[in-house]
């Protein structure tokens, strides 16, 4: 019988935050720069962008300064990825611990993502003081009156990597070669989610169709939007986000608990 089993997971909260305070802990261990690589990461990508696309390509990002433009995208671009990622190898990776002692199952991807919560404010925070810059040194970006909703927006992020880590990892059981392909289908997912390219290129190309039915690149598109002003935002988009991120977040809870029942026969 298939079931979320979310009472079982609120009596083991306990548990659900020490392996959060343990990720936190292996994050940061034996590494000279400890945090500080979370800023490097951002940082280094959005200016590569913004020398790739925004200079040497001339592309356009409208009235928002490139660099700001693309560490917008790649911020809120980060946390979906980490949480999709480390997810996706949950039985893999914790065979050894599923096998020898009982607890809900669900609860190590969980533990991502809230653990990968920690990273995203510290690189929203650097996003912060760049913005911060820019506004002081004359640039016409203004956050609007949506950024209220701005915690649904995570909230899409962590359901929607959350349930898609779940239904990968529940494939992987099976299908060891799909860790392969994970990391090659999100580079891809990429690009077509607004991360560095303005919706208008696709709409040049005759692509939006990749972007309109692309609940990642609607989640990008309206994080820019609240936070700088500009963007594409339609109610499609924000009613078809939040039902498309239910919806991943509840199959995957159910694939992975089936799953979690006999997977120690076929991993």
């Amino acid at each position: 019988m298939l079931s979320l089993n979310l009472k079982e997971v609120w009596a083991y909260k306990d548990l659900l935050m020490l392996f959060v305070k343990r990720d936190v802990i292996t994050i940061y261990k034996q590494t000279i720069l400890g945090p500080l690589w979370y800023l490097i990461q951002p940082l280094f990508t959005s200016i590569v962008f913004t020398l790739i696309f925004n200079k040497v390509a001339n592309i356009s990002t409208g009235g928002i300064p490139p660099f700001l433009f693309n560490l917008a995208g790649i911020t809120s671009w980060n946390y979906f990825k980490d949480c999709l990622i480390e997810t996706s190898d949950t039985f893999k990776k914790n065979q050894s611990i599923f096998g020898k002692v009982y607890f809900p199952r669900i609860i190590m991807p969980m533990s991502v993502v809230v653990s990968n919560l920690l990273k995203y404010g510290i690189q929203i925070s650097i996003f912060i003081c760049f913005y911060l810059y820019y506004v002081l040194t004359g640039s016409l970006i203004r956050p609007n009156v949506y950024i209220l909703f701005y915690p649904l927006v995570i909230l899409c992020m962590a359901m929607s990597g959350l349930g898609l880590g779940m239904i990968i990892s529940s494939m992987v059981t099976k299908y060891r070669d799909l860790t392969f392909l994970v990391s090659f289908g999100v580079q891809l997912l990429m690009y077509i989610s607004l991360v560095s390219l303005p919706y208008s290129i696709f709409q040049e190309n005759n692509l939006n169709w990749a972007v309109d039915y692309n609940p990642i690149a609607h989640i990008i598109e309206f994080s820019r939007y609240v936070m700088l002003g500009e963007g594409n935002v339609s109610q499609f988009g924000v009613i078809y986000t939040l039902v498309t991120s239910i919806l991943f977040f509840v199959l995957g809870m159910l694939i992975f608990n089936k799953t979690e029942k006999s997977f120690i026969d076929t991993i």
